[in-house]
Protein backbone atom coordinates (compact mmCIF):
# COMPACT_ATOMS: atom_id res chain seq x y z
CA UNK A 1 0.00 0.00 0.00
CA UNK A 2 2.91 2.39 0.34
CA UNK A 3 4.46 2.05 -2.66
CA UNK A 4 2.84 4.68 -4.34
CA UNK A 5 2.82 7.07 -2.26
CA UNK A 6 6.42 7.06 -0.88
CA UNK A 7 7.33 6.85 -4.59
CA UNK A 8 6.40 10.46 -5.13
CA UNK A 9 8.20 11.83 -1.77
CA UNK A 10 11.72 9.43 -2.34
CA UNK A 11 12.08 6.97 1.25
CA UNK A 12 15.62 8.63 1.28
CA UNK A 13 14.11 11.59 2.57
CA UNK A 14 12.84 10.55 5.69
CA UNK A 15 16.45 9.85 6.70
CA UNK A 16 17.69 6.69 8.85
CA UNK A 17 16.55 7.59 12.28
CA UNK A 18 12.91 7.73 10.33
CA UNK A 19 13.55 4.03 9.11
CA UNK A 20 15.09 3.01 11.80
CA UNK A 21 12.34 3.33 14.28
CA UNK A 22 9.70 2.03 11.50
CA UNK A 23 11.97 -1.26 11.56
CA UNK A 24 11.98 -1.07 15.39
CA UNK A 25 8.17 -0.47 15.98
CA UNK A 26 6.07 -1.90 13.31
CA UNK A 27 7.01 -5.45 13.89
CA UNK A 28 5.45 -5.98 17.40
CA UNK A 29 2.87 -3.10 16.36
CA UNK A 30 1.58 -6.01 13.62
CA UNK A 31 1.89 -8.71 16.38
CA UNK A 32 0.58 -7.25 19.33
CA UNK A 33 -2.10 -5.06 17.96
CA UNK A 34 -5.24 -6.07 15.71
CA UNK A 35 -6.32 -3.70 13.39
CA UNK A 36 -10.42 -2.43 12.34
CA UNK A 37 -9.05 0.76 9.94
CA UNK A 38 -11.85 2.41 7.84
CA UNK A 39 -11.82 5.33 5.43
CA UNK A 40 -7.96 4.49 4.98
CA UNK A 41 -9.01 6.08 1.18
CA UNK A 42 -8.95 9.51 2.57
CA UNK A 43 -5.19 9.50 3.43
CA UNK A 44 -3.81 8.39 0.01
CA UNK A 45 -5.90 10.88 -1.79
CA UNK A 46 -3.77 13.60 -4.00
CA UNK A 47 -4.86 17.73 -2.69
CA UNK A 48 -4.04 20.29 -4.84
CA UNK A 49 -2.00 22.22 -4.88
CA UNK A 50 0.11 19.84 -3.17
CA UNK A 51 -0.76 16.37 -1.33
CA UNK A 52 0.35 17.49 2.28
CA UNK A 53 -2.34 17.74 4.67
CA UNK A 54 -3.02 17.67 8.39
CA UNK A 55 -4.01 15.04 10.57
CA UNK A 56 -6.17 15.88 13.11
CA UNK A 57 -7.43 13.27 15.94
CA UNK A 58 -8.19 12.79 19.05
CA UNK A 59 -6.06 12.08 22.47
CA UNK A 60 -7.05 8.65 24.78
CA UNK A 61 -3.52 7.83 25.27
CA UNK A 62 -0.02 7.78 25.72
CA UNK A 63 0.40 4.89 23.55
CA UNK A 64 -1.78 6.29 21.02
CA UNK A 65 0.52 7.62 18.81
CA UNK A 66 1.59 4.50 17.50
CA UNK A 67 -1.18 3.15 16.42
CA UNK A 68 -1.69 6.78 14.51
CA UNK A 69 2.08 6.04 13.14
CA UNK A 70 1.32 2.63 11.96
CA UNK A 71 -1.69 3.94 10.15
CA UNK A 72 -0.24 6.48 8.20
CA UNK A 73 2.51 4.61 7.48
CA UNK A 74 0.96 1.79 5.89
CA UNK A 75 -0.84 4.21 4.25
CA UNK A 76 1.69 5.79 2.64
CA UNK A 77 2.00 8.63 4.78
CA UNK A 78 4.69 9.30 6.88
CA UNK A 79 3.75 11.04 9.89
CA UNK A 80 5.25 13.99 11.30
CA UNK A 81 3.63 14.63 14.77
CA UNK A 82 3.62 18.35 16.94
CA UNK A 83 4.30 16.67 20.29
CA UNK A 84 5.04 18.31 23.87
CA UNK A 85 8.07 20.42 24.48
CA UNK A 86 8.74 17.96 27.58
CA UNK A 87 8.42 14.78 25.32
CA UNK A 88 11.54 15.63 23.26
CA UNK A 89 13.68 16.57 26.47
CA UNK A 90 13.58 12.64 27.41
CA UNK A 91 17.00 11.11 27.15
CA UNK A 92 17.61 8.97 23.58
CA UNK A 93 13.90 9.44 22.66
CA UNK A 94 14.02 13.02 22.05
CA UNK A 95 16.98 13.23 20.03
CA UNK A 96 15.64 10.50 17.80
CA UNK A 97 12.19 12.18 17.48
CA UNK A 98 13.89 15.25 16.48
CA UNK A 99 16.03 13.12 13.81
CA UNK A 100 12.63 11.57 12.37
CA UNK A 101 11.66 15.13 11.27
CA UNK A 102 9.03 15.49 14.21
CA UNK A 103 8.23 18.49 15.56
CA UNK A 104 8.11 20.39 19.14
CA UNK A 105 5.92 22.33 20.58
CA UNK A 106 6.83 24.86 22.93
CA UNK A 107 3.81 26.33 24.38
CA UNK A 108 2.74 29.86 25.96
CA UNK A 109 6.39 30.96 24.48
CA UNK A 110 8.31 32.78 21.97
CA UNK A 111 9.15 29.36 19.95
CA UNK A 112 5.43 28.12 19.53
CA UNK A 113 4.89 30.30 16.58
CA UNK A 114 8.23 28.46 15.93
CA UNK A 115 5.83 25.53 15.84
CA UNK A 116 3.51 26.58 13.41
CA UNK A 117 5.89 27.56 10.72
CA UNK A 118 7.67 24.29 10.79
CA UNK A 119 4.34 22.45 10.64
CA UNK A 120 3.22 24.67 7.71
CA UNK A 121 6.82 24.32 5.52
CA UNK A 122 6.30 20.59 6.20
CA UNK A 123 2.41 20.40 4.63
CA UNK A 124 3.53 22.58 2.26
CA UNK A 125 6.63 20.13 1.09
CA UNK A 126 3.86 17.36 1.03
CA UNK A 127 4.07 15.91 4.42
CA UNK A 128 1.77 14.81 6.78
CA UNK A 129 1.51 16.75 9.86
CA UNK A 130 -0.55 14.90 13.00
CA UNK A 131 -2.24 17.64 15.57
CA UNK A 132 -3.69 16.68 18.53
CA UNK A 133 -6.00 19.35 18.66
CA UNK A 134 -6.96 18.78 22.58
CA UNK A 135 -3.54 19.54 23.05
CA UNK A 136 -3.28 16.87 25.89
CA UNK A 137 -4.86 13.00 26.71
CA UNK A 138 -8.92 13.90 26.60
CA UNK A 139 -9.96 14.49 31.02
CA UNK A 140 -13.80 13.61 29.47
CA UNK A 141 -14.53 11.10 31.81
CA UNK A 142 -15.99 9.12 29.08
CA UNK A 143 -13.35 9.93 26.46
CA UNK A 144 -14.95 11.53 24.53
CA UNK A 145 -12.79 14.76 22.60
CA UNK A 146 -12.66 17.88 24.59
CA UNK A 147 -12.57 21.62 23.46
CA UNK A 148 -9.08 21.91 21.04
CA UNK A 149 -7.11 24.60 20.37
CA UNK A 150 -6.96 25.94 17.24
CA UNK A 151 -3.08 24.66 15.89
CA UNK A 152 -4.70 22.40 13.11
CA UNK A 153 -7.24 24.89 11.75
CA UNK A 154 -3.99 27.53 11.87
CA UNK A 155 -1.49 25.42 9.94
CA UNK A 156 -3.98 23.84 7.02
CA UNK A 157 -5.30 27.69 6.13
CA UNK A 158 -1.74 28.78 6.09
CA UNK A 159 -0.41 25.93 4.56
CA UNK A 160 -3.87 25.64 2.19
CA UNK A 161 -3.98 22.12 2.56
CA UNK A 162 -7.13 20.23 3.70
CA UNK A 163 -7.21 18.49 7.64
CA UNK A 164 -8.19 14.77 7.27
CA UNK A 165 -10.04 13.69 10.76
CA UNK A 166 -9.13 10.76 12.43
CA UNK A 167 -11.10 8.91 15.16
CA UNK A 168 -8.93 6.47 17.23
CA UNK A 169 -10.37 4.04 19.86
CA UNK A 170 -8.66 1.10 21.45
CA UNK A 171 -5.11 2.35 22.46
CA UNK A 172 -6.87 3.74 25.88
CA UNK A 173 -7.03 -0.39 26.74
CA UNK A 174 -3.09 -0.87 26.34
CA UNK A 175 -2.63 2.83 28.54
CA UNK A 176 -5.49 3.74 30.39
CA UNK A 177 -5.22 7.91 30.47
CA UNK A 178 -2.66 9.21 32.87
CA UNK A 179 -1.82 5.81 33.60
CA UNK A 180 1.72 4.29 33.65
CA UNK A 181 0.92 0.19 32.45
CA UNK A 182 1.55 -1.53 29.29
CA UNK A 183 -1.43 -4.02 28.91
CA UNK A 184 -0.72 -5.09 25.48
CA UNK A 185 -1.80 -8.72 25.98
CA UNK A 186 -4.40 -10.17 24.55
CA UNK A 187 -3.58 -8.36 21.55
CA UNK A 188 -6.17 -5.10 21.61
CA UNK A 189 -7.94 -3.79 18.54
CA UNK A 190 -6.86 -0.30 17.34
CA UNK A 191 -10.18 1.16 15.53
CA UNK A 192 -9.35 3.77 13.12
CA UNK A 193 -11.91 5.61 11.34
CA UNK A 194 -10.66 8.31 8.93
CA UNK A 195 -13.38 10.16 7.59
CA UNK A 196 -13.12 13.15 4.10
CA UNK A 197 -11.59 16.47 4.49
CA UNK A 198 -13.01 18.77 6.84
CA UNK A 199 -14.82 21.55 4.78
CA UNK A 200 -12.92 24.86 5.14
CA UNK A 201 -13.11 26.18 1.71
CA UNK A 202 -15.25 29.47 2.50
CA UNK A 203 -12.52 29.99 5.45
CA UNK A 204 -9.65 30.01 2.84
CA UNK A 205 -7.77 33.39 1.07
CA UNK A 206 -9.58 35.24 4.66
CA UNK A 207 -7.80 37.62 7.27
CA UNK A 208 -6.95 34.24 9.50
CA UNK A 209 -8.39 35.64 13.21
CA UNK A 210 -9.46 34.36 16.07
CA UNK A 211 -12.42 34.22 14.92
CA UNK A 212 -12.00 32.49 11.82
CA UNK A 213 -9.75 29.74 13.41
CA UNK A 214 -12.37 29.27 16.03
CA UNK A 215 -15.17 28.43 13.47
CA UNK A 216 -12.63 26.29 11.88
CA UNK A 217 -11.60 24.35 14.96
CA UNK A 218 -15.20 23.66 16.04
CA UNK A 219 -15.75 22.08 12.60
CA UNK A 220 -12.43 20.15 12.72
CA UNK A 221 -13.02 18.72 16.16
CA UNK A 222 -17.07 18.11 15.05
CA UNK A 223 -15.94 15.93 12.24
CA UNK A 224 -13.48 13.82 14.59
CA UNK A 225 -16.12 13.31 17.29
CA UNK A 226 -18.47 11.99 14.81
CA UNK A 227 -15.74 9.42 13.32
CA UNK A 228 -15.31 8.23 16.96
CA UNK A 229 -19.56 8.34 16.97
CA UNK A 230 -19.09 5.66 14.16
CA UNK A 231 -16.68 3.21 16.21
CA UNK A 232 -18.53 3.39 19.22
CA UNK A 233 -22.08 3.39 18.11
CA UNK A 234 -23.63 5.84 20.47
CA UNK A 235 -23.58 10.12 20.48
CA UNK A 236 -21.49 12.35 22.19
CA UNK A 237 -22.32 14.72 24.90
CA UNK A 238 -24.01 17.74 23.30
CA UNK A 239 -21.46 20.32 24.56
CA UNK A 240 -17.46 19.09 24.83
CA UNK A 241 -15.58 19.11 28.04
CA UNK A 242 -13.63 22.80 28.06
CA UNK A 243 -10.64 22.39 29.11
CA UNK A 244 -9.83 24.91 30.61
CA UNK A 245 -12.55 25.25 32.64
CA UNK A 246 -11.87 21.85 34.22
CA UNK A 247 -8.45 22.63 34.60
CA UNK A 248 -9.36 25.79 36.53
CA UNK A 249 -11.57 24.12 38.95
CA UNK A 250 -8.95 21.14 39.86
CA UNK A 251 -6.57 23.35 40.53
CA UNK A 252 -8.98 25.41 42.92
CA UNK A 253 -9.51 22.14 44.45
CA UNK A 254 -6.28 21.06 45.16
CA UNK A 255 -5.21 24.32 46.59
CA UNK A 256 -8.02 23.87 48.97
Amino acid sequence: MIGPMLSRHGPEHLGLSFRFAVSVLKPPLTVFTRRDWQGSQWLRQEYPPSDGLVVATNHLSWFDPLPMAHLLWDNGRPPRFLGKESVFKVPLVGQLLLNCGQIPVYRDTDGAADSVRAAVAAVEAGEAVVVYPEGTITRDPELWPMSAKTGAARIALLGNVPVVPVAQWGPQRVMRPYVKEFNVLPPKTMHMRVGPPVDLDDLRGREINAALLAQATDRIMDAVTEQLEHIRGESSPPERLDFRSWREANTTQEEQ
